[in-house]
């Protein structure tokens, strides 16, 4: 048997204990009518509480009930009630709290209930408050004197309707939390289906750009679409590489470097979306020497999570278009100076210009080979390659370029103002420069000679012309008629015969003899040019000119002697470049 049918078979006999009312002392017989019609009364009252405690779903309201409706049964009252989580609902008229000595009596007491000590009142009892689970807890109530027990079966049943009405009440209540739960958790996973659903098809959307290779703007307009905002895509420095949307700004506003710096400094820090005035922007960096920026334009502050995830899913398509784009530069670039580098060494010419054409280069033309030489406030590795790069494009000159033992080397079909191209140079590595120019080839395979050409020009630039101008073989004269000479054993009899002395005391010496009469005689026997080129005394040199004339025993201003000592000093020059 259950608890509750043993509390309904309890309840029935003691509710039939009551409807047999003894007859009062000294009046045998039934009682009287009026006892009865009490007694029908209170079981009446009894039963609207009961009905009403069942049908309220408030536990507040179910105690509150039952302790209002205690005064009409009888002249008891309810103290409160405890229940087993510690808490204490007082009744009307009852303590705030519990008294101190009722925790230990009731838990003394259990399931049963039985009689308690509550201050000031004559008689108390705790009845449990028992539910579908067990028991919650219980009602004291409380009575001047000892009730009578018609009164106390009141209290009993009224303490069982209190638990039954509470229980229900907190069943109705769990109901009614699990269902809110459920339907919360339904909306939750609904947002959440619907927030996958935009992402999928902002990912589908834009992976179809990423795919169909529309570029820059195809990744613009996509993110246009899929947000309603204006897109702007820029470069490191804040150029505007693709807009979409309505009121591109025009001209497009371009921040200065350092604001520049700064804001790109904040997107790497932040890796997320990050607010600029009336921009949210985003990093796209596949590489670090690789930047992009993607920014939606929002200036009413309207963007939402699934706009965020747009502007993040573009910045990842941006940032795989950029290292494509890069990858493919670099790609162009290798191949091209692998073309170069194979010209310069030497190559056939159908490999050459079919390599050419594959980089749309127009190799077909007559080229030649300039080599460039010079140092600048730059260390960078590429700094020289950098300005000769811009310098031929503000010349309007287009070739191939490539790093050459130290020095740029460059394969061109212009035919351009190369001393212009030197100051270019030289004003934008800041430092000293000297250029060197090759013959013009009709084929591809001849640039090997050109190159020879280019480099043995700029080394008699070095050592025997005067002044840093660009030196171009084609006008070197007697260079280059020397430099033609397939033998050059008669040559080098020639310098020995008129430098022999000199060349002996420079090697013994560590001594610059040679040089000097070089400079001298290039310079027309002019003492101040000379001086100057050679950064000396001019007393320093008219010493160094006076032992020239004591070791070779010739006099300097001799017609014959000049020119034959000035064809020597050539030679020489031309046999020290070759050699080199």
């Amino acid at each position: 048997m259950t608890t509750e049918q043993t509390t309904r078979r309890t309840t029935a006999q003691d509710g039939a204990a009551v409807l047999r009312l003894p007859a009062r002392p000294g009046s045998p017989g039934p009682p009287p009518d009026a006892d009865l019609r009490e007694r029908l009364g209170e079981f009446r009252a009894l039963l609207v509480i009961s009905l009403l405690m069942t049908e309220s779903a408030n536990e507040d309201q179910i105690l509150e009930l039952a302790s209002s409706s205690a005064a009409g049964l009888g002249p008891w009252r309810i103290e409160g009630y405890r229940f087993t989580d510690g808490q204490w609902h007082p009744g009307l008229g009852g303590a705030a709290a519990a008294p101190a000595s009722l925790a230990g009596q009731l838990v003394t007491l259990g399931s049963k209930g039985g009689p308690v000590t509550v201050p000031g009142r004559g008689w108390a009892w705790a009845y449990p408050l028992r539910g579908v689970g067990g028991l919650l807890g219980h009602l004291v109530a409380s009575c001047a004197a000892e009730p009578t027990t018609e009164q106390r079966f009141l209290i009993q049943v009224l303490a069982q309707q209190t638990g039954v009405a509470v229980s229900n009440a907190r069943l109705h209540a769990r109901e009614r939390a699990t269902a809110a739960e459920l339907a919360a958790t339904n909306d939750a996973l609904a947002e959440t289906v619907s927030r996958l659903q935009r992402s999928m098809d902002i990912h589908q959307r834009l992976t179809s750009v990423a795919v169909s290779g529309e570029g820059q703007p195809g990744i613009a307009k996509a993110l246009h679409e899929l947000t309603g905002m204006a897109v702007a895509i820029e470069d490191r420095y804040g150029n505007l590489t693709a807009w979409a949307g309505p009121g591109q700004p025009r001209p497009y506003p371009k921040e200065s470097f350092a604001k520049r710096e700064h804001l790109l400094r904040r997107l790497m820090r932040a890796s997320s979306p990050t607010r600029d005035g009336e921009r949210l922007m985003l990093l796209a960096s596949p590489r670090t020497d690789v930047l992009g920026v993607l920014a939606l334009i929002d200036p009413e502050r309207r963007a939402d999570h699934a706009d965020l995830v747009a502007l993040e899913h573009g910045a990842t398509v941006l940032a795989m278009e950029l290292a494509r784009l890069r990858g493919i530069a670099d790609a162009e670039l290798r191949l091209r100076r692998d073309l170069v580098h194979d010209l310069l060494a030497g190559t056939d010419d159908e490999s050459a210009l079919t390599r050419a054409e594959a980089l749309d280069y127009d190799l077909r033309r007559p080229h030649r080979v300039v080599v460039i030489q010079g140092k600048g406030r730059a260390r960078a590795h590429d700094a020289l390659l950098g300005a000769v790069r811009r310098a031929m494009r503000q010349a309007r000159q287009d070739g191939l370029f490539e790093m050459w033992s130290g020095d740029v080397a460059v394969v061109t079909a212009g035919q351009a103002d190369w001393e212009q191209l030197r100051r270019a140079i030289m004003s934008d590595l800041g430092g000293q420069v000297c250029i060197g120019v090759g013959g013009a080839t009709a084929r591809p395979s001849e640039l090997p000679r050109s190159l020879r050409e280019a480099g043995l020009a700029l080394r008699l630039q070095q050592t025997l012309l005067p002044g840093n101008s660009a030196c171009e073989y084609p006008k070197l004269g007697i260079f280059r008629m020397l430099a033609a000479i397939p033998d050059l054993s008669d040559v080098e009899s020639f310098v020995r015969e008129w430098l022999g002395s000199l060349l002996d005391y420079d090697a013994r010496r560590s001594a610059e003899l040679v040089h000097t009469l070089t400079q001298y005689l290039e310079h027309g026997g002019n003492y101040d040019a000379t001086a100057a080129e050679l950064s000396v005394h001019k007393s320093t040199l008219k010493y160094r000119l006076q032992r020239i004339r004591e070791l070779t025993g010739l006099e300097l201003n001799d017609p014959d002697v000049h020119f034959n000592l000035q064809l020597a000093t050539r030679a020489w020059g031309t046999l020290q470049a070759l050699r080199e």
